[in-house]
């Protein structure tokens, strides 16, 4: 049985990766599980995110586990994309599969957030309607991230199929997002990893 990666201990003699900074060949830095596990709890209710029955399909759902974490953004920047609300999508169909990539910002609330949703999707709750690709990191601010964080994204990545990390994009914060500009190469590969297309084409 693989080992539960909620009681894995943090490593303490490694080098933890940076978490800000991707690096540049491929965002997918680390690989945990890659469907639910016998074994793992149910989560108690409050601490399940909502769940919306949805008539539409799209090639990925971004469900942000915590405010600010980038759906919108990132629907803007994938063709065929939605923002999930905040909500697990399911399909209205049955028989049908909604693809999710988790996103969380990089401080505690969004880590802890984020392992709480992955605990829900490994325990088994969402059946077959949900699919978990994994996981993206959204800086919560520019700089490297304090050692504690950096050791709570280890243990929290364990429990997904991927998880991407993407930098600090200064002039996000101070204008609307342009589809058509340059898509920064880390937010590009992480696109390509997902097998999607973007919104606008690239210079």
């Amino acid at each position: 049985m693989p080992e539960n990666p909620w009681v894995r201990p943090a490593p303490s003699s490694e080098p933890a990766p940076e978490l800000v900074e991707a690096p540049a060949a491929a965002p997918a830095q680390l690989v945990g599980v890659t469907a639910p596990q016998y074994g793992v709890p149910v989560p108690d209710r409050a601490d399940r995110l909502p769940q919306r029955i949805t008539p539409h399909g799209a090639t990925v759902w971004w469900l942000g586990v915590n405010g600010g974490s980038g759906e919108s953004t990132l629907a803007a920047l994938a063709r065929g994309s939605r923002a999930a609300d905040h909500a697990w999508p399911i399909p209205e169909n049955r028989g049908s599969l909604s693809r999710v990539v988790l996103l969380a910002r990089t401080n505690y609330t969004g880590l802890t957030s984020a392992q709480r949703a992955a605990t829900e999707w490994a325990s088994g709750a969402l059946g077959d309607a949900v699919r978990v690709d994994g996981l993206v990191l959204i800086p919560d601010m520019p700089g490297r991230m304090p050692k504690e964080l950096r050791h709570l994204a280890q243990v929290v990545s364990g429990g997904v199929p991927h998880t991407w990390t993407l930098p600090w994009v200064e002039a996000w914060r101070f204008g609307p997002l342009d589809p058509a500009a340059q898509l920064p190469k880390d937010f590009a590969a992480l696109l390509t990893d997902l097998h999607l297309n973007t919104a606008a084409p690239q210079h």
